[in-house]
């Protein structure tokens, strides 16, 4: 059971948590916590800034200090490769990506000096595209130097193999360089990019499909209550009705068997009835007939109730089929105990100033059912239509001869 109980009190706070996070969404963010949001994009727009100045300085750094090695008057308008290309075109390309890699490298630098961590995010996205523009067009003039060194050759170049290996590890060491810096920036770019869209989902409040994401989620954890309730309820026996206890056959730690009973029970609200109806009475029979009882336990005393209870469907016992009814007492007797046998007797229908005849003088052939009447000396068959019958033999006449007239066969027997 405490096991159960703790899992009861675990469903309880899930919902409360669920709940706390749909209000939360449904209210929109604090003008405290939007405050938190926006330092947060301001320190990111800052780390950017200065992610991006390292990463000019050291695009810088990979060519004036290790890229220029292999040109003469590499910053003038017209650098010169020191070194043998494969061909002309090739030397002339390599010289005006030289031109072009410090143009592009200067117009970035002056974008990131012109903007501030207050800049929109436009500005500071367009900054950032100058960036990456400059460094891709860098790595790619580095990457056509890599294979210009790597095609030298002692004979071919004029070139010791030891400068050729100091021309190569230049080169690589500038890569590696201008991809440094270029990682760096990439980190800064994520986090304020990640800022900006917190900031932005703070400001304008939490999207529908949110809040009914998280309404979902707490009518799962409200049904994890009620499962938790249920277990609760399941592991405890609870009777059905108010009274007292007959009998107690279970005991603490024993395995019930299903469909053995453990526990009887009689009722503080008063005894009733249970009988059998036949297939052929049932039909007559409706809620509310009166019924009046005798019990073997109490001869020559009468007792009044009444029909509450027809079974829907048939007892079948060694093929015999019945319907259950039950009776009600009208009145509580503290006397009656639990088990006794009664014999009852159903009023399905009652008539006031009936005209009756006793079933032996109502005479029936294939031709129909009718009486004899005495008219003078004459015995004359008259047809009658019969209405209700009573169990001590009166039926009811309700067509055929009068009140008064004479009708033989009454009291005899045949011979």
């Amino acid at each position: 059971m405490n096991d159960l109980i703790a899992g009861l009190h675990q469903a309880q706070a899930g919902v409360d948590q669920q709940q706390a996070r749909l209000e939360s969404l449904r209210s929109g963010a604090r003008s405290e916590d939007i405050a938190l949001y926006q330092q947060k994009y301001t320190d990111a727009s800052s780390a950017l800034i200065i992610a991006m100045h390292n990463s000019s300085l050291q695009v810088e750094n990979a060519i004036l200090r290790y890229a220029d090695t292999l040109f003469t008057n590499g910053t003038a308008a017209n650098p010169t490769i020191a070194v043998t290309t494969q061909s002309w075109n090739e030397k002339r390309f390599i010289e005006m990506s030289r031109v072009i890699a410090g143009e592009k490298l200067n117009a970035w630098k002056s974008a990131i000096i012109n903007i501030s961590a207050s800049s929109d995010y436009k500005a500071m996205n367009d900054v950032r595209a100058v960036g990456r523009e400059t460094i891709t067009f860098v790595s790619d003039f580095l990457n056509r130097l890599g294979i210009i060194t790597g095609n030298l050759s002692t004979s071919g170049s004029g070139l010791s193999q030891t400068v050729i290996d100091t021309y190569r590890l230049t080169i690589n060491t500038a890569s590696q360089t201008a991809n440094s810096g270029a990682s760096a920036e990439q980190t800064a770019y994520a986090v304020w990019t990640s800022a900006h869209d917190t900031l932005i989902s703070q400001e304008s409040g939490s999207k529908p499909e949110d809040i009914n994401a998280q309404i979902a989620v707490l009518e799962s954890a409200k049904a994890g209550v009620e499962s938790a309730l249920a277990k609760i309820g399941n592991s405890r026996i609870v009777a059905p009705i108010s009274g007292t206890i007959t009998q107690f056959d279970a005991k603490v730690g024993q395995q019930a068997s299903p469909g053995t009973p453990l526990v009887s029970i009689i009722g503080n609200g008063g005894f009733e009835i249970e009988a059998g109806v036949s297939e052929t009475d049932v039909g007559k029979l409706t809620i509310g007939n009166k019924v009046t009882m005798t019990l073997d336990a109490f001869p020559n005393e009468t007792f009044a109730g009444s029909v509450f209870y027809i079974a829907p469907a048939q007892t079948n016992i060694q093929g015999v089929i019945s319907y259950q009814i039950k009776i009600s007492f009208a009145t509580p007797d503290p006397r009656i105990k639990s088990g006794l046998t009664a014999n009852i007797d159903i009023r399905t229908k009652q008539k006031d100033s009936a005209l009756i005849l006793p079933q032996y003088a109502i005479l029936q052939n294939d031709i129909g059912t009718f009486v004899e009447t005495l008219l003078g000396n004459v015995t004359t068959t008259t047809p009658v239509t019969l209405g209700i019958q009573d169990q001590n033999g009166d039926v009811e006449i309700l067509s055929g001869v009068t009140e008064g007239e004479q009708v033989i066969n009454i009291g005899l027997k045949t011979q």
